[in-house]
């Protein structure tokens, strides 16, 4: 019997904001994982996220396009090119700035099925 999940391109959830994009491939919420969340970032040149955190779960960020400055609570700034990685524990507010001239795309992944969000 197979237990796999699959979600079509057309089922996946995608919310806009001014700086952007998020697009959610796997999470409680599509019914897919209960156990993780998946998706997409895109943040638009110059623009940047709201300082937020995840009181329930870690988040792993991996950026696959363009340049990005992630900033964490107490004002440390990180650069960061396609390829590097950042683990962020729960309840780090943390936020990504798109400093390059194109889009930047960043894939996250969530250790909840049922990320939840502070600040966002």
């Amino acid at each position: 019997m197979d237990r796999s999940i699959i979600l079509k391109a057309d089922k996946c959830e995608i919310m806009k904001a001014e700086w952007g994009t998020l697009t959610w491939f796997a999470g409680q919420k599509l019914k897919n994982s209960k156990d993780m969340t998946l998706g997409k970032c895109v943040i638009k040149p110059g623009c940047e996220n709201p300082m937020h955190s995840h009181p329930n779960c870690s988040e792993i960020l991996v950026v696959i396009q363009g340049l990005i400055l992630h900033t964490i609570e107490d004002g440390k700034e990180i650069e960061m090119k396609p390829g590097d990685t950042i683990t962020l524990p729960p309840n780090l507010p943390h936020k990504a700035k798109n400093i390059s001239n194109d889009d930047a795309v960043l894939f996250i992944a969530f250790s909840s099925g049922d990320r939840q969000t502070r600040g966002e």
